[in-house]
């Protein structure tokens, strides 16, 4: 199962509802909400009142990255908000294992991610039971930014866990993800591709949903 989540990150929110509509024609599978602190990343985007209003504007799923310190506080609100998927950071909670089965306990699928800078051999203890693991591709904090290309590394040794431990988590990658460098996440073993810029910012965001798909389908 190949997956397209656009990410919000990128959107323009004075025409929100159209552009959410214009990914869903184009054939996304997914709505990518990137929701930061200030304190985890060096930005401020939004939280569980605007994730809320992207609910009622589409029925995609949303996947839901918490991009924040001390997850566990505010993780019922997003929960209530309409988040289908929350992703928390392995760098941003002492106790990952309790925040991942709190997570589990509202009814929501859970996912972990990791910076560019930690191994993914740290996550090894929680991938029995997570739905999904992100990697990031970029530093978290700002959309726009350029694909580190070590994370198809971490990709591949990911997709050589699941393989041989046979788990059931989807592999997803977040930052720089475009037409061009497709391909070669797809050949490392990715699952959901995370497209903020590359979709949002292009002159006809409903084709571009189309092009990202039409590449993604053919795998």
């Amino acid at each position: 199962m190949k997956l397209l989540a656009p990410s919000v990150l990128s959107a323009d929110f004075s025409k929100l509802r159209e552009q959410l509509e214009d990914v869903e024609k184009g054939g996304a599978d997914w709505i990518h909400c990137d929701i930061m602190d200030g304190h985890f990343t060096p930005n401020i985007t939004f939280g569980p009142f605007i994730l809320e209003s992207i609910r009622r504007s589409t029925k995609l799923f949303l996947d839901v990255h918490l991009m924040i310190m001390n997850p566990d506080l505010f993780i019922p609100e997003f929960a209530k908000s309409g988040a289908d998927l929350l992703t928390i950071h392995y760098e941003s909670t002492i106790h990952l294992h309790r925040t991942i089965h709190l997570v589990k306990s509202l009814g929501l699928k859970v996912g972990v991610s990791i910076n560019p800078a930690t191994p993914v051999e740290f996550l090894f203890e929680t991938l029995e039971c997570v739905d999904l693991v992100l990697i990031m591709s970029v530093n978290p904090g700002f959309g726009g930014q350029k694909f580190i290309e070590s994370s198809l590394r971490k990709v591949k040794k990911l997709k050589q866990i699941r393989d041989k431990e046979k788990y059931n988590f989807l592999i997803e990658v977040d930052g720089g993800v475009k037409l061009e460098n497709l391909d070669l996440l797809i050949e490392a073993g990715c699952d959901v591709f995370v497209a903020g810029s590359a979709i949002f910012n292009s002159n006809n965001i409903e084709e571009e949903t189309k092009k990202f798909k039409k590449i993604i389908n053919k795998n």
